[in-house]
């Protein structure tokens, strides 16, 4: 049975600048992934004729489905419609369903007049199928050629996956025989790549060749994912599922989590397990573990709240830090960590709590404290744990070290309550 791939080109260009991220290719991929399509390439060009006519040719080479997203608006950048006309043989006309649709958004939805740069949003070249779009004025268009589906999308993220999500998936899923993709990701802590990668060597070297180990290091933790595409979606699960409990038994002493979660969603899944709560006194973090832990659906279950004690007064007259073990130690201290700790435990009235005070950079280090040391503190009503760190990178990734690690500890220290 051939495999299905996908290709996805995106045109626009603000995202060869960088003033627009791409998120529409991730979204994409991952849908794609459900339906066992793997996305073989991603390539994003900008408003230029001959850049994108190339990338359908290349494309088209060796993929079975080309999504295109973006180009289809109505100013004159907007060049992918007549593009497409002209590459797949056909000519503009006026699609009147989509005209009926847009003219009723505009004259009783949006209550403005229509135009005729508007109107132009319901030309479609004439040897498409038109894909509705319910929640825009761009519809989608798909082409077939040699045995191929050409997919052009509006490159607004909403209206692209609406498109996709209302009649994209199924005509994909009834036109191919796609199989099933499976994944396994399970999180590690307190090792790194190249460490994990000899500690999991001789796993590796055994691995079926029908599954792919992939290493996705992040902020101090390491992802371990495994892949496999099969016909059969049982036998399929059988298989991989016998190789992550290898994997999970080699790693076992690093192991966080055999799911495909982040630390604060891990920290949040075993607080609502234990029906306990927490809180978080952060300084030099500014908030952002809090922003963690709330980011999180349902999170209001556990999480109670923060003091963000960047000034040491605030440290002192919120947290009720002592004066002199400021004086005596220095903001930035195992001694004054413990104290903010204990003390919005007690304030917050919670069954554990988070303390960070550091120096994030880029200056404020001295040599007996340099840039990137951080300490943390952690505590339950019985236990109070703190551990220095020394990171040293730049101030961004100096705070989602700091926290990343120390929803690690507070992990920890749940996981050993248990």
């Amino acid at each position: 049975m051939k495999k299905v791939f996908a290709s996805i080109i995106t045109i626009g260009d603000e995202l060869l600048i960088g003033q627009v991220i791409d998120t529409n290719s991730a979204w994409i991929a991952q849908e794609m992934n459900k339906i066992g399509v793997p996305v073989k390439h991603r390539v994003a060009v900008g408003d230029v004729w001959d850049d994108i006519w190339q990338a359908l040719d290349e494309e088209s080479k060796s993929a079975d489905i080309i999504f295109i997203t973006g180009g289809l608006g109505p100013t004159a950048d907007d060049i992918t419609k007549p593009l497409l006309c002209q590459y797949f043989g056909g000519k503009l006309i006026m699609h009147q369903p989509t005209l009926d649709f847009v003219t009723h958004l505009f004259e009783n939805v949006l209550q403005r007049p229509m135009i005729e740069r508007n109107a132009k949003q319901a030309e479609v070249p004439d040897v498409c199928t038109v894909l509705k779009n319910e929640k825009g004025t761009a519809p989608g268009m798909l082409f077939e050629k040699d045995g191929k589906i050409f997919i052009s999308l509006p490159g607004v993220p909403h209206e692209m996956k609406w498109i996709i999500t209302d009649s994209v998936l199924s005509i994909i899923t009834k036109k191919f025989n796609t199989g099933f993709i499976e994944h396994r990701t399970l999180l590690t802590a307190g090792v790194g790549e190249s460490f994990l990668a000899e500690k999991i060597k001789a796993f590796e070297e055994v691995l079926p060749v029908d599954i792919k180990l992939a290493y996705l290091p992040n902020y101090g933790m390491v992802r371990l994912r495994l892949t496999a595409f099969g016909m059969d979606k049982e036998k399929l699960n059988q298989h991989i599922d016998h190789q992550f409990n290898l994997l999970k038994e080699n790693v076992k002493d690093v192991l966080v989590i055999d799911e495909d979660l982040p630390m604060e969603a891990v920290v949040g899944k075993l607080l609502k397990q234990k029906n306990k709560t927490i809180a978080t006194a952060e300084s030099c973090t500014g908030g952002y573990i809090a922003h963690l832990l709330t980011s999180i659906p349902g999170s209001s279950a556990y999480f109670t709240g923060s003091i963000v004690s960047y000034d040491n007064r605030i440290k002192e007259q919120l947290l009720h830090v002592k004066k002199e073990t400021i004086e005596t130690f220095g903001a930035v201290s195992e001694e004054t960590v413990k104290e903010m700790v204990k003390n919005v435990l007690h304030i917050m009235q919670t069954d554990y709590a988070v303390a960070v005070s550091g120096i994030m950079g880029p200056d404020g280090g001295t040599t007996e404290k340099p840039v990137g040391l951080v300490c943390v503190a952690v505590a339950d009503k019985n236990k109070t744990i703190t551990k220095k760190f020394n990171f040293r990178f730049d101030r961004n990734r100096n705070i989602q070290l700091t926290a990343t690690n120390a929803l690690n500890l507070i992990r920890q220290l749940i996981v050993d309550n248990s």
